[in-house]
């Protein structure tokens, strides 16, 4: 395992000390503790993708399991937000839905050979996922304020960004999905050639990689 998926898989496994540090009620300063291992959780995305590309490591492998991570990780903060009674259940099940959206795209589009990377609109609506659950886990401790105000408005963004973004992934992948195998000529084993290109007549069905 490299680096960048060891990075990867350890916002994974950041996830259940989240889910106990937010919601275990006797612990000490629970936000400002929840709020350092969410950012911690969610700077492996970053760093992950920066040696990913500076040590030209990137892999099919870590292309699904990043964002996979990202989804698991928003999701289980989300969730517990939801359990504080900070975020409101309706906005929640809009974006998880989202993100099993595309999650169901990606498998598809993986059993035909197509992988998905993350679109532009998918990484804005990661970054304001980021800043919502970290200013909303930074304002749980009371429903009144100026961060739960901010936390509520930012959410209503990631929805609407979550909508779009659902929107663009289907608009430019969907269509590639299922589409028949194009017949390409393929010389066969020991098969003449002329000038270099395959002797006319033999075709074969060729695999064409996206």
């Amino acid at each position: 395992m490299n680096l960048p998926t060891a990075l990867t898989v350890s916002r994974i496994f950041l996830v259940p000390l989240l889910l106990v540090v937010l919601l275990t009620g006797n612990i000490s300063d629970r936000e400002f503790w929840g709020l350092v291992v969410f950012l911690a959780a969610a700077g492996t995305d970053y760093f992950d993708g920066y040696f990913a590309r500076r040590r030209e490591q990137v892999t099919r492998l870590g292309k699904l399991l990043d964002p996979l991570a990202d989804k698991i990780l928003i999701s289980a903060a989300l969730v517990a937000l939801v359990e504080l009674g900070v975020a409101p259940a309706w906005m929640v099940i809009i974006i998880i839905g989202r993100e099993f959206a595309v999650t169901g795209l990606r498998s598809i589009a993986s059993a035909e050979g197509l992988t998905i990377a993350a679109a532009r609109g998918g990484k804005l609506k990661m970054v304001a996922q980021v800043v919502c659950c970290a200013v909303l886990i930074a304002g749980s401790r009371s429903a009144e304020g100026w961060l739960p105000s901010l936390g509520y408005v930012l959410l209503w963004v990631v929805v609407v960004l979550s909508l779009v973004s659902l929107w663009q992934y289907f608009q430019n992948y969907w269509g590639r999905i299922g589409e028949p195998v194009p017949l390409q000529t393929v010389p066969p084993a020991g098969a003449r050639t002329v000038n270099g290109l395959p002797h006319p007549g033999k075709r074969q069905d060729a695999l064409i990689n996206s």
